[in-house]
């Protein structure tokens, strides 16, 4: 791989390739003895870190900013206007991505039904989203085979058709207006699940754009053009935290695809803490996404708190563990636009405990 990125050994941490080989010279990791460790922590932590923390900033989305957002809609003014959209910009954020992803993967409680009752309420009614086929295609497919070709390979996030300003800048706000109709194609035959999709999703939206208008003083359009831009406004980050953490990093085919543990720490990277995008999208997107990928049953709150021993675990056994900032990948995709995004990817071949 030719793709420059800040990986952490143990024994070396100055920046080499991503797709370098960390040492062969090693006992195995073994992803048990991992586990174990995390396992540990979580045995010993309170619901309040298992659960409590994410939850606290769902609830204030959900009950205060986009509440807040609404009453100064209701003011008038375009002072009022601008802040309320960035209120409900970031409570949307954190309620469809944030909230609907952990959600997805059971992350928010025990019980199995109350999950798939936050997933259906954050990712389709709040989200306009299967949370089937979010379940089909994140949970069992991405996870499971990440960067693996033709399986988890992270192609849906590209469009090798369009123009790296126009993909990387311009057509992410599309998002809110795609994401329908993208459900809608892969449930399309599967009347059922379709059916039950079209009424969450419009029921969300028709309680959404009531409140909008009776609340907040809209006209019908004027309240589809604010739920629109309020939606929008993250959404580039969004696509650049998706694309960032795998597309760049060694793929693999089926044939050659390493243990778990060396998957996904040579498949997921982590960017830097930063306290917008941690708090609008979560810290298992965002800087613990290697964490997340090892143990996607953890909480945001729980990723951060079991990343030092995941850390130290693959850094201690010489395994990969790959870091960036937001703004080094961001100018690294725009420089290697047509490598990254439209180009075939190579496949590196698993030897052992190296790449080559």
């Amino acid at each position: 791989m030719t793709v420059t990125e800040r990986r952490v050994v143990a024994n070396d941490a100055a920046s080499t390739d991503a797709g370098a080989a960390p040492s062969d010279d090693v006992d195995k990791p073994e992803y048990g003895a991992l586990k174990r460790q995390v396992n540990a922590i979580v045995a010993n932590t309170s619901w309040w870190q298992l659960y409590g923390v994410d939850w606290s900033h769902i609830i204030i989305s959900a009950l205060l900013l986009w509440p807040l957002g609404l009453v100064l809609f209701s003011r008038g003014g375009m002072a009022n206007y601008v802040v309320g959209l960035l209120l409900q910009g970031v409570a949307y954020a954190i309620v469809a991505n944030k909230g609907g992803h952990i959600a997805s993967h059971g992350a928010l409680c025990r019980s199995r039904t109350w999950a798939r009752f936050w997933c259906w309420l954050f990712v389709e009614c709040h989200g306009s989203y299967s949370a089937a086929i979010a379940t089909e295609v994140h949970i069992r497919v991405h996870h499971p085979h990440t960067n693996v070709i033709g399986l988890g390979d992270s192609s849906s996030w590209k469009a090798p058709h369009l123009p790296r300003y126009i993909y990387m800048f311009v057509a992410p706000v599309s998002l809110p207006v795609i994401t329908p109709f993208v459900a809608i194609r892969e449930l399309w035959g599967r009347w059922n699940r379709l059916a039950r999709f079209l009424v969450g999703m419009l029921s969300g939206l028709g309680v959404l754009l009531s409140l909008l208008c009776y609340v907040g003083g809209f006209s019908l359009p004027a309240a589809i053009v604010t739920l629109y831009v309020g939606r929008a406004l993250l959404a580039v980050p969004y696509i650049h935290i998706n694309i960032f953490q795998h597309i760049g990093l060694p793929m693999y085919s089926d044939e050659t695809r390493p243990p778990r543990l060396q998957l996904m720490s040579t498949g997921c990277l982590n960017l830097s803490r930063h306290p917008i995008l941690d708090y609008c999208f979560g810290h298992s997107l965002v800087s613990c996404h290697v964490e997340h990928h090892l143990f996607p049953e953890l909480s945001d709150n729980m990723c951060l708190r079991v990343k030092p021993v995941v850390r130290k675990y693959l850094l201690d056994h010489k395994q990969t563990y790959n870091e960036s900032t937001y703004t080094n990948r961001l100018q690294l995709f725009v420089k290697k636009y047509k490598e990254l995004m439209v180009d075939p990817p190579s496949v590196s071949e698993f030897v052992g405990f190296g790449l080559q």
